[in-house]
């Protein structure tokens, strides 16, 4: 009955949708009850669109193919296991984070997790579970989300530092 094209789309913004109705019903409520309904219909919309913003932040950083490999996220623990190449990376020895340009070796971009030693681990902006990367990287103190959002959006013909430590100067070219 429903296209497959806007099925996937109405899918992949169920949060926001459901953020949105969330808002809507606690406008209502703000607007056509009194009393404590009023306040907490007041609230619900403030939540709601909160929630909704988030949301849409998760949709714009989730990639829509899926690419090598699978990344896993236990604790405060990075797996990436691909098809060539993988490892481990600790959100608690990590300095910095960068985002790979395309090159004839890596057809898309790659969050690099680098850590205070210099060992980095690769992750294909496309690969299966990426997604588990955003909460991760938004417990990095000071990153800037939406910065980090309109990196990733955008093709870039270098390698870009979209995070770093406050106390650490950056790493270059690291092979």
């Amino acid at each position: 009955m429903i296209r497959p094209e806007i099925k996937d789309g109405l899918w992949r913004w169920r949060e926001v949708l459901a953020a949105l109705g969330f808002a809507a019903v606690g406008l209502w409520w703000g607007t056509v009850s009194f009393g404590i309904v009023q306040w907490i219909g007041w609230g619900m919309a403030s939540l709601g669109v909160t929630l909704a913003i988030t949301a849409a932040q998760k949709v714009r950083f989730k990639s829509d193919g899926d690419g090598p490999g699978v990344v896993t996220l236990d604790e405060r623990r990075v797996t990436y296991l691909g098809p060539l190449d993988g490892g481990v990376a600790d959100l608690d020895l990590m300095v910095q984070l960068d985002l790979t340009p395309v090159s004839p070796t890596a057809p898309v971009p790659a969050w690099r997790l680098i850590n205070g030693d210099g060992n980095h681990l690769d992750i294909p902006t496309n690969a299966m579970g990426v997604e588990a990367l955003f909460d991760v990287f938004l417990a990095l103190p000071g990153i800037k989300t939406e910065y980090m959002l309109s990196v990733l959006q955008r093709t870039r013909p270098a390698q870009m530092t979209v995070w770093m430590a406050p106390d650490h100067k950056p790493y270059t070219r690291l092979h």
